[in-house]
């Protein structure tokens, strides 16, 4: 029997999987337990998962078992979302501002799981993601800069629009001392990457056109980028060609 399978029967066998949970979190430790929130997400149901997210930050912070409930609080509402219960975006916008960086992560997969089954619909709500907080644009690109959703080269050039608007608010950005502000420009510091690898034609312009800035935060966002291996295995010698003209360019 595999883990996956194991998780599924004996989650079924369980009338509150509270204590399960929190036993296989993987927390405190440097990884939770992501095979365990993906079957948490499929099995459960709306009620569980809205009292998941009652696992807040203030009594539950970074790294500990009760974070893990909340991941997959946030991902199981990804599954309701595929299946056509917008209502939920509300909670998942909320989720996106958490302080909690893997309940960021969960927002991410769940939003994903809207791009796997209606894309299109995904691309239009984060569109409105990308005009709002820190934390809700670095959701945004996050959540769109996934291999799989960008097979499709409409949704890359899309995705990389929307890179390209964030990038530019970026130029306005006053409080970047900010832990919010950190978390979207460490994000955008690999979802360029991701979106240029999946549409290389429309993606290598768009983030030449950053190459001349001169706001050091987006010089280091394109800096981290052309460190990705996705790029090198994409055209090396765009990525070394790019990587002299950033050294160029104060």
């Amino acid at each position: 029997m595999s883990k996956t399978e194991y998780y599924r029967t004996t989650l079924r066998s369980l009338a509150d999987w509270d204590d399960f949970l929190l036993k296989e979190s993987g927390l405190p430790g440097p990884r939770g337990n992501l095979e365990l929130a993906s079957v948490v997400a499929d099995e459960g149901t709306e009620a569980q998962f809205k009292h998941f997210l009652t696992f807040d930050a203030e009594r539950f912070p970074t790294n500990t078992q009760g974070e893990f409930l909340a991941v997959c609080g946030a991902v199981g509402l990804g599954r309701l979302l595929a299946q056509g219960d917008c209502s939920v975006l509300v909670t998942l916008r909320k989720c996106a501002s958490d302080s909690r960086w893997r309940v960021r992560e969960g927002v991410a997969m769940a939003l994903q799981r809207l791009g796997d089954t209606h894309l299109s619909r995904l691309l239009r709500e984060m569109e409105r993601w990308s005009e709002g907080n820190f934390l809700e644009m670095r959701a945004a690109a996050a959540s769109l800069c996934e291999p799989r959703l960008l097979k499709q080269k409409e949704c890359a050039k899309q995705t990389l629009a929307l890179l390209d608007q964030i990038t530019a608010s970026i130029l306005s950005a006053n409080d970047r001392k900010t832990d919010e502000f950190r978390a979207l420009k460490k994000g955008m510091g690999y979802c360029w990457s991701v979106a240029v690898a999946a549409n290389p034609a429309a993606g290598m312009p768009l983030m030449e056109h950053w190459f001349s800035a001169t706001d050091k935060d987006i010089r280091w966002i394109m800096r981290e980028n052309l460190k990705k291996k996705r790029l090198e295995r994409m055209n090396a010698e765009w990525v070394r060609h790019s990587r002299r003209q950033l050294e160029r360019t104060p």
